[in-house]
């Protein structure tokens, strides 16, 4: 049996007069990776976050472990499990990397407000930089510490934005098995807004393709093929 941890139906979203989302409906289940995939403009980044409380959403249903959740803003969605990985990484430049991964402290009681050693099995370069700041890191070192600290707040539902964005080629391939391992281990929900599609596709369980902020196509690997989620995508 699925067991969702998300699920939102009818989920609009307004910038000023614009309405950037159309009605989606989106589902993450634990131990699973659901791909929310497109090209550029067409709403990704606004839904994650519209789920993570970053947006104000306009209208629709949102359950979280099948709880309503009426206008929760961010720092409640994360006290209750919710963590986003934002696109461009957001770390704190002049903070060392144990400070920034000291951040993630904010919304856990006090009781576990500890790093775990197995984000630094996860990453153990940040184990090395741990009193570097967080400035002087490469591009795909600021990706790792990011997802480190979001991995701190002990999420239910992980939201991944363009985590391989800018990346070198050998640490995309270490956050792949990071995100393989936390959905085998199958204590978490995973959203991964993604536009590199073999990576997307190789860890993904469930596929949606936005097209002008609505669902275009989705469905399960194995029920929707390779191609027609390319040529979604590419129209």
């Amino acid at each position: 049996m699925v067991d969702e941890i998300l699920k939102v139906r009818g989920l609009t979203l307004h910038y000023g007069g614009s309405r950037i989302l159309k009605g989606v409906d989106l589902s993450a289940a634990r131990g699973e990776v659901t791909c929310i995939m497109g090209t550029n403009g067409v709403g990704k980044t606004s839904l994650l976050k519209a789920i993570s409380g970053v947006h104000p959403r306009s209208g629709g249903t949102y359950e979280l472990d099948g709880e309503e959740i009426t206008r929760a803003p961010a720092h409640d969605l994360a006290r209750r499990g919710v963590a986003l990985v934002p696109q461009g990484r957001d770390i704190f430049p002049l903070l060392t990397v144990r400070e920034n991964l000291e951040t993630g402290f904010s919304c856990l009681p006090r009781s576990e407000r500890r790093v775990p050693e197995e984000i630094f099995d996860l990453f153990p370069i940040l184990r090395e930089f741990l009193h570097r700041r967080g400035g002087d890191l490469s591009g795909g070192q600021q990706q790792q510490l990011a997802i480190a600290r979001a991995l701190v707040t002990r999420p239910r539902l992980l939201l991944l934005d363009e985590p391989t964005e800018g990346i070198q080629p050998s640490i995309i391939q270490e956050i792949g098995r990071v995100i393989a391992h936390l959905r085998d281990r199958a204590e978490m929900a995973i959203i991964l807004v993604e536009q590199y599609f073999d990576f997307a596709y190789d860890l993904g369980d469930r596929f949606h393709v936005l097209e002008r902020g609505a669902i275009k196509v989705e469905g399960r690997k194995g029920e929707i093929g390779r191609d027609e989620l390319l040529g979604a995508m590419s129209v």
